[in-house]
C-alpha cells in the first residue's frame, strides 16, 4: 500500500513515515502543500494523511484540488486543530477521517487500516476470500483455518490482491503500490512472488487463487465473503 504523508514537522513526519514502513506500507513524504498536492495527482496512491497548517498551500486546500481534479484515494487529515468546526470543514472539503496531534500510534494505523480496506468494499479486518483468510490487523494469512508463512513482501502482494478480489490488476500497477521509488522495481521479482503464494496457498493445486491474464496482469479469482 503506497501512503502520502504531508506534514511540516519534520520529526513528526520523519517519525510517522519511519512508524508506516515497519508496517510495510510504500511511503511518500512531503513538507509543504504544494509538493503534496503534486504526488497527489501524479502518483498513484493507496491513500494520504495531511496536516492542515502547511507552508505554501494550506492542506484544506490541498483536499479540494485533489478532489477536484477526480482523486479518489481516501484522505486522512492530521492536525493540531480540534474545534468541531474544523473537522466539519475538513471533511466537507473532501476528507475521509479526522485524527488530532498529540495521537497514539496504533490509532493513526487503524484509522488508515479501515479506509484502505472501506475503499476496496471491505467491512472486517479480515478479508475472507473462500478457504483463504487475512487479517489485516495481525498481518497474518491462514488456509482453511490454519497458518500460512510468508515474507513480507508475499503478504503485501497478497494484501493488494485481495482488497481488490475479482480485479484485473496489473504489474504496473503493483508495483507502484508495493515498493518505494527507490527499490528495485523488476518485475520478474513480481513473478516469483506471485509462483511462492500460489504453492503456499494452492498445495495441491486445486484453488487456482490467484489468475494469471496474459498481457494483463493477475486477478485474485476466489470469491469473497460478504463484508
Amino acid at each position: 500500500m503506497r501512503i502520502l504523508i504531508i506534514e511540516d514537522e519534520a520529526p513528526l513526519l520523519e517519525q510517522v513515515a519511519a512508524q508506516l514502513r515497519e508496517q510495510g506500507y510504500a511511503v511518500d513524504t512531503a513538507a509543504d502543500g504544494r509538493t503534496g498536492l503534486y504526488i497527489g495527482q501524479e502518483y498513484p496512491l493507496d491513500a494520504a494523511i495531511v496536516d492542515l497548517g502547511l507552508p505554501d498551500l494550506p492542506g484544506m486546500d490541498v483536499i479540494r484540488q485533489w478532489r477536484a481534479a477526480g482523486c479518489k484515494f481516501p484522505i486522512l487529515i492530521l492536525t493540531a486543530r480540534g474545534r468541531w468546526q474544523d473537522k466539519v470543514e475538513g471533511l466537507e472539503a473532501g476528507a475521509d477521517d479526522y485524527l488530532v496531534k498529540p495521537f497514539h500510534t496504533e490509532e493513526l494505523l487503524a484509522r488508515l487500516r479501515a479506509l484502505i480496506r472501506r475503499t476496496g468494499g471491505w467491512t472486517h479486518t479480515v478479508l475472507q476470500c473462500g478457504p483463504v483468510a487475512l487479517d489485516i490487523g495481525a498481518q497474518q494469512v491462514t488456509l482453511d483455518g490454519q497458518p500460512v508463512e510468508i515474507t513480507a513482501y508475499e503478504y503485501k502482494l497478497l494484501e493488494y490482491l485481495m482488497l481488490h478480489a475479482g480485479t484485473v490488476i496489473s504489474k504496473t500497477e503493483l508495483t507502484e503500490h508495493l515498493y518505494q521509488e527507490d527499490e528495485d522495481r523488476d518485475s520478474n521479482v513480481l513473478e516469483v512472488l506471485v509462483g511462492r503464494l500460489r504453492r503456499k496457498l494452492d498445495p495441491d493445486r486445486a484453488l487456482n487463487p490467484i489468475e494469471t491474464l496474459r498481457g494483463r496482469g493477475y486477478r485474485f479469482r476466489l470469491e469473497r465473503a460478504a463484508g
